[in-house]
């Protein structure tokens, strides 16, 4: 089945509104020809309105947020709504990155009050998972993700999911230059579409787009995007520079 390519960036706590304006006018100027992927770049929230400004007139780029509250408004210090991330055209949502799980303490359960949360207002779903090299090496990967996917996904529906996109990102790759094998990385989309395939059949599961995250370059993009289960990449560190991210979305576009 022909799942459509997706190459989000994220880029963490990284540009302002001035980095992020001149970012874009870069990036579109080098990103030529006709996409057959789709395009999200995931800034911090204070660049949001700037990049949402900024990508007015292109098309086949969309903006994400890096995180969402599960509250809809009241005493909650620094949160930001799903209502407030709408009102300033924000399409997709990453929910559950390993660094929200480890930095900041965010269960399963606390990720799946999000994902909800996101859906109720519209939003575009970017459900992160993953296991750490503890969990890998201790044959956990399998029993780890199935914890993840079941519990973040609770009471998530048939139809939520199709505007829900995977992103296995084993945190052991993240930053820190080491990329799981294209192999390692196949085996654990392929058992991540099984799941998936348990909790609403093979129809949805043959639909839904899987992206790898984890140290993904312009030399290995081609590589991995080649393999069977993986649908597109959520970059971190590669995405900042606007030639790299543009080169991962050529290289992985050709396979």
């Amino acid at each position: 089945m022909y799942r459509r390519p997706i190459f989000a960036a994220n880029w963490k706590m990284n540009k302002g509104p001035s980095d992020t304006a001149a970012f874009v006018k870069s990036f579109l100027s080098k990103l030529t020809g006709r996409q057959t992927s789709d395009i999200v770049i995931a800034a911090s929230f204070i660049s949001l309105p700037t990049l949402s400004e900024s990508l007015s007139e292109a098309r086949g780029v969309e903006m994400a947020a890096q995180n969402c509250s599960q509250y809809d408004d009241g005493a909650y210090t620094g949160e930001i709504s799903v209502k407030m991330l709408r009102e300033i055209l924000v399409r997709h949502v990453i929910v559950g990155h390993s660094e929200r799980r480890s930095l900041f303490g965010e269960t399963n359960a606390v990720i799946n009050a999000k994902l909800k949360k996101a859906r109720e207002a519209g939003l575009k779903l970017i459900f992160c998972i993953g296991e750490t090299l503890e969990e890998r090496n201790a044959g956990k990967l399998e029993s780890i993700l199935r914890s993840q996917i079941t519990e973040g996904l609770e009471n998530i529906t048939v139809s939520d999911m199709e505007d829900t996109v995977v992103a296995y990102e084993p945190v052991w790759a993240i930053g820190t230059g080491v990329t799981a094998t294209a192999q390692q990385a196949q085996d654990a989309h392929a058992f991540v579409r099984s799941v998936i395939t348990e909790l609403y059949g093979p129809e949805v599961a043959g639909k839904l787009r899987i992206q790898y995250g984890g140290s993904v370059k312009p030399a290995n993009a081609a590589e991995l995007m080649a393999c069977p289960d993986i649908d597109g990449a959520l970059i971190g560190g590669a995405s900042l520079d606007a030639q790299s991210f543009v080169d991962i979305i050529h290289n992985g576009s050709l396979t």
